[in-house]
């Protein structure tokens, strides 16, 4: 842009000095000014004025002189990512069961039903043990027979009952009466006793007893007629047909399925020396029957 308008005034100076005198033919005005204009058109035309941003003018204060502070220069940090939160474990409670207290139950004691009870039939043998006549008829006591006596023997059917109680398998005691079932007999038995019954277990189901006791025997009829207290023995075999089982409990001694411990039906036989005395009729019975144990 200088450079044109240096142009432009050198062109102006020699047309001037042409103008004073000099070989250069003289330019009129209308003519320098044409130049001008169409110098100042082709400008316009070709070169596009240059925006310049003005440069402000420092200002001064009176108090205090102008520093020229250097240039800022923001120190960029990296943003620092975010660290992530610790996970904190929350430890689950531990919930101690309290065992279930169980009832501590005593075992209820059992003592076993040792009673018993039985019915049989019996078998008698009446003999009589005195020089009576034959004849004879009345009675008198034993060991002291009068004339009205007679001697002889009889064989009949009477009727047993029994009732007991084991203790054990090994004892018990028992009561029992016989009694002869025909009323016309010439020796008719009544027989009541109490026993002391000693028992030997042979097998779970099976034992013997003896019978030891004192018993009162009466004989009446034609023959030598019975009236005494007397001691009596016998023996015989029980039967167990029940199928024995335990009940919840303890026992007063080890189950075992014998003696008091069984409960049900049985059997028995047995043999009974009704009078065991000197000078005594012979008084001997065989009976078999039925027992209930409960």
């Amino acid at each position: 842009m200088k450079n044109i308008k240096l142009s432009m005034i050198a062109l102006i100076a020699i047309g001037n000095i042409a103008y004073a005198g000099g070989d250069i033919a003289p330019v009129t005005y209308y003519e320098t000014h044409d130049a001008v204009d169409a110098s100042i058109a082709y400008e316009e035309e070709v070169i596009e004025p240059i925006y310049q941003e003005p440069i402000p003018e420092p200002v001064y204060l009176d108090s205090e002189p102008i520093i020229e502070s250097e240039p800022i220069v923001e120190e960029i940090v990296p943003k620092a990512e975010p660290k992530p939160a610790p996970v904190v474990v929350q430890p689950k409670p531990v919930v101690v069961k309290q065992p279930v207290p169980i009832p501590v139950s005593t075992p209820k004691s059992i003592s076993p039903s040792g009673f018993y009870a039985g019915l049989g039939i019996t078998g008698s043998r009446y003999q009589s043990n005195c020089n009576c006549p034959d004849s004879s008829n009345g009675s008198s006591n034993l060991g002291s027979p009068s004339k009205s006596q007679r001697s002889g023997k009889e064989n009949n059917v009477a009727a047993l009952v029994r009732v007991g109680y084991d203790f054990n398998r090994y004892v018990g005691i028992e009561a029992r009466g016989i009694g002869t079932l025909d009323s016309g007999s010439s020796a008719k038995i009544s027989h009541m006793g109490l026993f002391v019954k000693p028992m030997i277990p042979i097998t779970d189901s099976l034992n013997t007893y003896g019978l030891v006791g004192l018993a009162k025997t009466k004989v009446t009829g034609s023959y030598q007629n019975v009236d005494a207290e007397s001691l009596a023995l016998g023996g015989g075999f029980e039967l167990d047909l029940s199928t024995d089982t335990p009940k919840e409990g303890r026992y007063s001694r080890n189950f075992d399925g014998q003696g008091d411990q069984e409960k049900g039906m049985g059997l028995f036989v047995d043999y009974e020396r009704l009078v065991a005395k000197q000078n005594s009729p012979d008084l001997d019975t065989v009976s078999a029957g039925v027992t209930y144990d409960f």
